[in-house]
Parts: structure tokens; sequence; C-alpha cells
């Protein structure tokens, strides 16, 4: 049986409804996501889902992955299908993609998301601390071809500036960016679009509660501008815009979803990196959240 907390982490309750689209812009399409099992993924799908699509969700718990695509199934009315695996291997995704196929016959939409964070000093972080999204442009991006699908990688803000304790994501992220305006400007022509959603804080998430503390989460949220955190739901619809056909026309974007946080960071990162220090959260093994 799941834990409470994954029972928490997939609850639908807390989604927005992206009401200003129709609810079944995305029948008859199918999405593909690695990492959608928790987190901000699994509200990106849950928000797709909702406006008419199929899903096929991919990560590495079997209970939850389990558990998230019955409720999503049963929250949505759309059907939602899983397979477990190591993102981190090629075959392993390639197994999963071919059972969505299997079962779906196509691809229109993939969301490469999965991730795993921890706070770590340069000096202790191992090769395991990088790890791309490349095999799974590799793996769909034939199958979008067929489509003329949409690709979306879930990125970050950190790698803007010097972000203490996350060189690993920082430059992970990086890459991700770069690897998404490279499949925009190489499949454009394929009619795929290729674009970033790049979350900035977002409170209802474990990522927040484990990285932070309520010493630092108070300095980051007086420099929003907006003067709140994110949610969930605010990045599940950033997602249903940019594979709707109002965002046809864009591809190699990456779109900042911050509250423009990105904009007053460079004066608070480092106090928050102190305060967290001085608040005894040290540094972390990997986590992932898949």
């Amino acid at each position: 049986m799941p834990s409470n907390d994954t029972l928490n982490n997939n609850s639908m309750a807390n989604v927005p409804s992206s009401s200003v689209f129709k609810d079944d812009i995305f029948r008859g399409k199918v999405l593909f996501c690695t990492g959608g099992g928790t987190g901000i993924c699994q509200k990106m799908v849950e928000a797709v889902m909702r406006h008419g699509a199929s899903a096929f969700i991919f990560g590495r718990r079997e209970n939850v992955l389990h558990a998230t695509s019955s409720d999503l199934s049963r929250h949505t009315l759309q059907r939602c299908s899983y397979a477990s695996g190591d993102v981190r291997s090629i075959e392993s995704l390639e197994r999963a993609v071919a059972k969505c196929i299997s079962e779906y016959g196509r691809i229109d939409f993939v969301i490469a998301g999965a991730a795993g964070n921890f706070l770590c000093p340069i000096d202790q972080l191992s090769p395991n601390a990088f790890k791309s999204v490349v095999e799974i442009d590799l793996a769909t991006l034939p199958h979008l071809k067929k489509t003329k699908g949409s690709f979306i990688s879930v990125s970050a803000t950190l790698h803007y500036f010097g972000t203490p304790l996350q060189a690993h994501v920082s430059s992970a992220k990086a890459g991700v960016d770069a690897l998404s305006q490279s499949v925009a400007v190489e499949f454009g022509p394929h009619g795929i679009r290729s674009n970033v959603i790049a979350p900035g804080p977002i409170g209802d998430t474990e990522g927040m509660s484990r990285l932070s503390t309520p010493e630092s989460q108070k300095t980051i949220l007086k420099n929003i501008p907006l003067q709140r955190f994110g949610t969930r739901g605010d990045i599940a619809n950033a997602a249903v815009f940019l594979f709707s056909p109002a965002a046809s026309y864009i591809t190699g974007t990456i779109l900042i979803c911050d509250g423009g946080e990105h904009h007053t960071r460079p004066s608070t990162s480092f106090d928050a990196y102190r305060q967290t220090n001085e608040g005894g959260n040290k540094p972390r093994k990997p986590n992932s959240k898949l």
C-alpha cells in the first residue's frame, strides 16, 4: 500500500482547471511522461488528461505509479497506463515507450520531467549527479515525427546564477535548456515543437520542504515580485498552454514560471544559502522523486 505521503502527493483536489481551454482540446492525443508519479509532473499529466488526452507515466516506484495512474483515470475519466523502470537506463526507457505505443498506437506529447535533487557541495559530488534527458529524446522523437508532436522539458532557474549547493542540478538543467533548443531547430521541419518550462519556487512540493528552511523560505518569498510561491497547478496550466494549438508557433522557448523571482534572485540566493546552512540543512545524498 502507498504511504500517506504518497497519497497526499497524489491528491487530485488542488489542481485548478485550465478552464480558458476547451475540455476536449487534447481528445485522441497521447502523453508520455517521465517522472509522472508524483509532484509537479503528476499535476502536469492530470491537467493534460482533464483536457481529453490519455497518458502513460514512467518512473521507478511501481506502487506509486499504480496508485497515481488509478487516481488519474478515476478523476479525469481518461485512460492512464504506466511502466516502472530506471529512466537513466535507455533499455528501460525504450521498453516503456514500446509499451506505450503498443497500448495507444501513438505519442503526441512528451514531458521529460524525471529528476532528483539534493543539497551538496561541489567537492562532494559523484558522477551520478549529472544525468540528462538525451535518452528520452532519442526514444520518443521518432514517434513525435509521426504525429508532429510536442516536447516539454522541465528545467529550473537555478543555473541563471551561481546557486550554492546546486551545481549538479544547475549543470544538468543548463544542458536541458540547450538540448531543447537544438531539438526545436533540428526537428522543427518535421513539425515537432520543443519547449522548456522552468519552475521557480513551488510551495506545494516535497522539494521545497526538503531543500529549504522556514527562514530561507521567508527570504525567498520576500523577493518574489508576485509575493507568493507558485503551485503545481501553475506549472500544469503552463503545460496545457504549450501543448495546445494556442502555442502552435512557439518552439525553442523557455517559459519561466517563477512569479518574477529570477529578476531579483541574485540578491537573495547567498542569503538563503547561509540561512539554510545555519539551520542545519546539511548536504544530502541523491533522493529521486520518481
